[in-house]
Order: C-alpha cells, then sequence, then structure tokens
C-alpha cells in the first residue's frame, strides 16, 4: 500500500482493514513535518516510513496521537521523532505499559471483561507473540490545545468531547483546510458499543464550527464535511 497525497502539504497511508490497521496521516511544513498517530506495530511504521522515501518525504519530526487506543499507539516505540498525547491518553498507555502481555494474561483479562474478545482477535493479525508489543507513554503531553508551527503551515491540536474515547484529540490544518478526526465519530467499544448521543451532538457542533474541506478518519476514506456532518446527523 502506497502513500497517497491529498493536498500539497497531506499525504496518507490508506487504511488497512485485513490487519485493522488505521489511516496515518502526514503534514508537510517547509520546516518541519507531522505524522498522525503511530499505528499499530513497528511494521506498520516501516510500511509508514517506506512510503514516505518512495515519495521523497522527510521524516516526520512530530507524532500526534488522536486516542489511546492499540492500533493508533502500538507502533509508539518504533516512530521517528517526538511523540504527542492529550493526559488521558498518555495515562491509559502507562497502564497498558504495565500490563503483563503473554498469551494467559490476555485471556485472563478477555474473561474479566478487561479486554474485548475481537480486540484479542485483531491483535493475533499483527502480533504472532503478544511479548513482541512494547508500549510507551508521550514525550509531550496536551491538556486542551498545543500550536505547532511547521513553517508555511499549522497544526492546531485540541482535545473534544467525542462518543468514542475520552481522549480523542482532533488535528487541523487551517492553511490546507484538512481536519484529522481519528476515530471519534465511532461508538465506544469497550462499553458495548455503547453511542452517546450527547457526545456526537457536541462533536457535531465541533465539526461544524471548523472551516475544512476534508476529513481523514482512521477506517475509512477521506471525506467531505458535508458528507460526514450528513452521516452523524443520521445517527442522532
Amino acid at each position: 500500500m502506497d502513500i497517497k497525497k491529498l493536498t500539497d502539504k497531506i499525504y496518507y497511508l490508506p487504511h488497512n482493514p485485513e490487519f485493522d490497521r488505521p489511516l496515518l496521516g502526514y503534514i508537510k511544513g517547509s520546516k518541519y513535518n507531522m505524522m498522525i498517530d503511530a499505528g499499530t506495530s513497528d511494521k506498520h511504521v516501516e510500511e509508514f516510513n517506506n512510503g514516505l522515501l518512495k515519495n521523497n518525504l522527510k521524516n516526520p519530526d512530530f507524532v500526534a496521537i488522536t486516542h489511546w487506543h492499540w492500533d493508533h499507539t502500538f507502533g509508539m516505540h518504533a516512530v521517528n521523532g517526538v511523540t504527542i498525547a492529550h493526559e488521558k491518553t498518555n495515562e491509559k498507555l502507562h497502564e497498558l505499559k504495565n500490563q503483563e502481555w503473554s498469551e494467559q494474561a490476555m485471556k485472563e483479562r478477555v474473561e474479566q471483561g478487561k479486554e474485548i474478545e475481537f480486540k484479542n482477535e485483531e491483535f493475533r493479525n499483527e502480533y504472532k507473540d503478544l511479548n513482541e508489543i512494547k508500549i510507551i507513554t508521550a514525550d509531550i503531553i496536551v491538556d486542551k490545545e498545543l500550536v505547532f508551527n511547521l513553517g508555511d503551515v499549522t497544526a492546531h491540536i485540541f482535545h473534544v468531547e467525542a462518543p468514542h474515547s475520552d481522549d480523542s484529540m482532533l488535528i487541523y490544518v487551517p492553511e490546507e483546510k484538512i481536519l484529522f478526526i481519528g476515530d471519534s465519530t465511532s461508538e465506544d467499544f469497550y462499553n458495548n458499543h455503547y453511542l452517546d448521543k450527547d457526545k456526537l451532538n457536541s462533536l457535531i457542533k465541533t465539526l461544524e464550527s471548523i472551516n475544512f474541506t476534508h476529513c481523514l478518519l482512521g477506517h475509512t476514506d477521506p471525506l467531505k464535511k458535508s458528507d460526514i456532518l450528513g452521516y452523524l446527523n443520521t445517527l442522532l
């Protein structure tokens, strides 16, 4: 799978449903570059880096994480650049880092309801040996928002209320009118797939207030603003 160009400054590695690998984004600045999400593993990161090399793009200086779920964070140890995450993301990563990653430990967490079975199954597509899992915490912690000047473009990283996860962050590039939203629009997989409509409505209002033409989600192709808002409003 190859890196795709959305605008002169925005690129992405498409999501891969076979391995539950999410889309990985890239913002090209004149001084610095930023990767969006760290992927599932070192193999996922390697695929991303190979795509950058093929397209004459430099390794990222920064890596912004949209939320704590494994498919967006378990590649953090392998990325180039300084990692950035919300404080709640870092708290969860610290908790995961201290867990035992073995067949028996995973089985026990599923039985206790601390892990969901279908996520356990997805691990097997990426990790034949769970001992290969390496989890690290982020270098920079975000409370509400941070703005990075990458040269001729800026990356606005900010926390939002969203149904998918309490630590959801969006990354907005105003010069390109592009918004990275991760999995923020989805239901909460760790709460019986519950879709909190109050949180969804809050997210919709946030999206409506932002001047973007396209958004990049974790597990689908980029969507126009009208398309994502039209779909989300059908869920209310």
